[in-house]
C-alpha cells in the first residue's frame, strides 16, 4: 500500500503531465475562440490567423477556388519548409 507521500507525489506527477498535454505539441494547429469572439487557427505562423465566423464561412465557401488558383500559380506562389 502506497504512503500518503507518495500518493501525493504521484498525485503532482500527474497533475504537471495533464497540464502538459493541454499545450498543443510545436508546430500543431489548433483551434480557439479569441476575446472578441473570433476563430483563431494558431500553429501557421508566428501570430494566429484570426477571422469572424462570417469571414470563415466565405473562405470555406471558397476552397475549390483557391486549390484551383494555388495549382495554376504554383509557379509564382514560395513555399515555405
Amino acid at each position: 500500500m502506497p504512503t500518503e507521500e507518495e500518493l501525493r507525489l504521484e498525485i503532482e506527477r500527474l497533475k504537471a503531465e495533464n497540464e502538459s498535454l493541454k499545450k498543443p505539441a510545436r508546430g500543431q494547429m489548433f483551434l480557439k475562440v479569441s476575446e472578441k469572439g473570433a476563430l483563431s487557427v494558431y500553429g501557421l505562423g508566428r501570430f494566429p490567423v484570426t477571422l469572424y465566423r462570417e469571414q470563415w464561412e466565405k473562405l470555406l465557401g471558397m476552397g475549390e477556388s483557391i486549390r484551383q488558383f494555388i495549382q495554376e500559380n504554383d509557379h509564382l506562389l514560395k513555399k515555405k519548409e
